[in-house]
C-alpha cells in the first residue's frame, strides 16, 4: 500500500507570475519534495485559484495589481482549502485507490488519519467515492465505496503501519512547502512570507499534531 497527498490539478492557462506546467483536467499532482519547479507553480496557482475572493467588504480592498490580485484570496479568507486529500493505493495485487480524494475534500484530512488512531475511530474521505477508514482492534479497515455495491473493495493496515504513513504523509506536505515557499520568495516575494504560511494553513501544516 502506497500511501501519498495529491492535489486536483485543472488544465491551466499560462501565468504571467511563474512557468506553470501542462495538466488535463481533474488530473491529481502528487505534492512532496519531488514536483518540478512548473508542477510547483501549477499547484501554488490551483491553491490561489480555489481560495480566490471577489472585491467585497468583508475581505478588505481588492488590489488593482497583478502581484497582488493573485493571492488576494489566500491572505484573506479565513477558511482555506486544497482540493484533494490523501490517496492510498494497493500497488501489490489490486491496483485498488482504498482511499481516493472525494470532491469537495481537502489535503488537511490528512489529520483525519490520526482521529481514526486516537480519536473516533472512524473518518470519511470526501462523496465520489465516499472512502473511508475505520479502526477494527489493531486493524485500520479501508473500503473504497462505503455507500456503494456490497462489492466495494475492502482491505486492512496494521494501526501501526497507519501512523507511520500518516507521518510520511505529513512530511511529503512539508517537503512541498519547502519548495512553493522558495518559489514565493523568488517569484512573490513583498508577499512571501505571508503566502507561505497560507498555505501551510491550506495544508493543515500551521500547528503540530
Amino acid at each position: 500500500m502506497v500511501t501519498r497527498p495529491v492535489l486536483e490539478i485543472f488544465a491551466a492557462d499560462d501565468c504571467a507570475l511563474w512557468p506553470v506546467g501542462e495538466h488535463e483536467s481533474f488530473g491529481c499532482l502528487v505534492l512532496n519534495g519531488k514536483p518540478t519547479p512548473a508542477e510547483v507553480g501549477t499547484a501554488v496557482m490551483r491553491i490561489a485559484d480555489r481560495n480566490g475572493s471577489e472585491p467585497d467588504e468583508e475581505h478588505g480592498p481588492f488590489p488593482t495589481d497583478p502581484l497582488g490580485i493573485f493571492p488576494h484570496g489566500l491572505l484573506t479568507m479565513p477558511d482555506l482549502l486544497a482540493t484533494a486529500g490523501p490517496r492510498a493505493t494497493d500497488t501489490t495485487t489490486t491496483g485498488t485507490d482504498f482511499v481516493e480524494p472525494g470532491r469537495c475534500n481537502g489535503l488537511g484530512t490528512w489529520r483525519d488519519r490520526l482521529d481514526v488512531l486516537d480519536g473516533t475511530g472512524c473518518a470519511h474521505f470526501g462523496h465520489d467515492p465516499s472512502s473511508t477508514a475505520e479502526r477494527v482492534g489493531d486493524t485500520v479497515r479501508l473500503t473504497h465505496g462505503a455507500y456503494g455495491t456490497d462489492g466495494s473493495p475492502v482491505t486492512g493496515l496494521p494501526a501501526d503501519q497507519v501512523r507511520r504513513r500518516v507521518a510520511d504523509a505529513q512530511q511529503d506536505l512539508q517537503d512541498f512547502l519547502g519548495l512553493a515557499g522558495a518559489r514565493a520568495e523568488q517569484h512573490l516575494s513583498a508577499h512571501a512570507a505571508p503566502v507561505t504560511a497560507a498555505l501551510a494553513r491550506a495544508l493543515d501544516l500551521a500547528s503540530s499534531p
